[in-house]
């Protein structure tokens, strides 16, 4: 038996292979803390939802309560969802990929679909597109508003939580509605959509649209003009355009930066080009400017879901190749859950050769020709990129993500260091992180 010197990961030989001991260090050892400094002192800040972002860790120095130091722990998710990608055919893998940045998981699903068809050089039909980008928009807001949400739960101001909260609700029963699920969806697949939209999906979309900018408008009554909402904001976790760059930040923070960079117009996808919106910015480079960029990009996606619906055609929501597409489109049951009756009935009743193909593209997968792409969409918190590789087979050879959050992240120590530690939390919470994509 033998076993490595390593302290922090020792190993030793089994009759299963080699195993490994994972151990955390001493955190002032690692970071070479001075010990004659008497005036320091070391907090750990979560891993138990500091800032209710998700499991992360902030080792912060402190003299007093000013920040002289901050450093960010992760991984303690550890979820190796690209890893598993690899292991499951090209769709399956987005029912892996939705789980990664949880409150954008439709965004998710799409960049990983859009690179899956550049790599079998398709595009997914109209219909289909229009679709994407109406329940993206939907999602985006879902997701601003959890941002609003917990921002307004960290400062204390509670009705800021239970009305972002409440309205997200109304978003979620609408995709709840479209796509089966609340959440994690798997609703976008390589070539088009799983189902097209249900009865009635249409109408409930337009009686959201009624009420969201009522709903908006209700909160900037409540926050925007309040004087200590804006004292605790303002100022709060500056980072200016300078900083952005280097540090690769995208999202709400750049823009709040000044620098109007979505990539729904630098870079557009899914016909955005062709939809009516703004690009919300603000040039305060801090918490406040952030809020207000969100806001903005509620009322945006607003405009854009409008759009969509009125650019409804009809037609296919899958491509027509089936080598790709699966011969009979699922249709699920009246309860919500499995295939209904009509679907099974069309598949067993046509040929056997279409039952053996409808089996081997469930279980096998089809093969998508070997090669490389990056694929980049505007998710909630900035540039959400996918690497993906073929090897020439029915599996991912490499799935990379470039999460928003995990870049973003690393502006921490630059928005807290030298401020208060109360502002430590305004600060992480104006990122809006989501530790399911850091810890992918």
């Amino acid at each position: 038996m033998t076993t490595t010197s390593d302290p922090y990961a020792g190993s030793r030989e089994t009759t299963e292979g080699r195993v490994y001991t994972v151990t955390g260090g001493d955190w002032d050892q690692t970071f070479g803390a001075d010990t004659h400094d008497d005036e320091r002192l070391v907090v750990n800040m979560g891993p138990q939802h500091p800032s209710t972002h998700g499991v992360l860790r902030l080792v912060l120095d402190l003299e007093g309560e000013t920040v002289t130091q901050a450093r960010v722990v992760i991984g303690y998710l550890h979820t190796g969802i690209e890893k598993t990608t690899e292991y499951r055919t090209w769709t399956q893998g987005t029912t892996l990929v939705t789980r990664m940045d949880y409150l954008a998981p439709l965004f998710n699903e799409t960049a990983y679909c859009l690179a899956v068809e550049k790599l079998l050089g398709i595009e997914a039909p109209p219909r289909a597109q229009t679709i994407r980008v109406l329940v993206l928009e939907l999602n985006r807001i879902a997701s601003h508003l959890v941002a609003l949400a917990t921002f307004g739960m960290e400062m204390g101001a509670l009705t800021g939580m239970t009305n972002g909260f409440r309205e997200r609700e109304l978003v979620l029963d609408v995709l709840e509605e479209i796509t089966g699920l609340r959440m994690n969806h798997a609703y976008v697949r390589p070539g088009g959509l799983a189902q097209d939209l249900p009865e009635g999906a249409v109408e409930s979309v337009r009686e959201l649209l009624a009420v969201l900018p009522e709903r908006v408008a209700g909160t900037h009554r409540l926050l925007t003009g309040q004087p200590i909402w804006q004292r605790r904001l303002k100022d709060v976790g500056y980072l200016d355009l300078t900083g952005c760059v280097a540090l690769g930040v995208t999202g709400p923070v750049l823009r709040a930066a000044g620098l109007p960079w979505d990539m729904r117009k630098v870079e557009p996808y899914l016909g955005y080009e062709t939809y009516d919106f703004e690009v919300p910015t603000a040039d305060t480079c801090d918490a406040w400017g952030r809020y207000l960029v969100r806001m903005g990009e509620i009322t945006e996606s607003i405009k854009i879901i409008g759009q969509a619906l009125d650019r409804l055609e009809p037609g296919p929501v899958m491509v027509e190749d089936k080598k790709i597409a699966w011969p009979a489109q699922l249709s699920l049951g009246a309860d919500g859950m499995g295939n209904s009756l009509d679907h099974v009935r069309h598949i067993m009743g046509q040929s056997m050769e279409a039952l053996i193909h409808h089996f081997k593209l469930v279980t096998e997968g089809f093969r998508v020709p070997a090669g490389q792409v990056y694929a980049a969409i505007e998710s909630p918190r900035g540039e959400l990129g996918y690497h993906v590789v073929s090897d020439g087979g029915t599996r991912p050879f490499r799935v990379h993500v470039r999460d928003p959050s995990f870049v973003n992240l690393q502006a921490t120590a630059a928005m807290s260091e030298g401020g208060m530690i109360a502002d430590v939390i305004a600060a992480i919470a104006s990122i809006d992180p989501v530790m399911g994509g850091v810890d992918r």
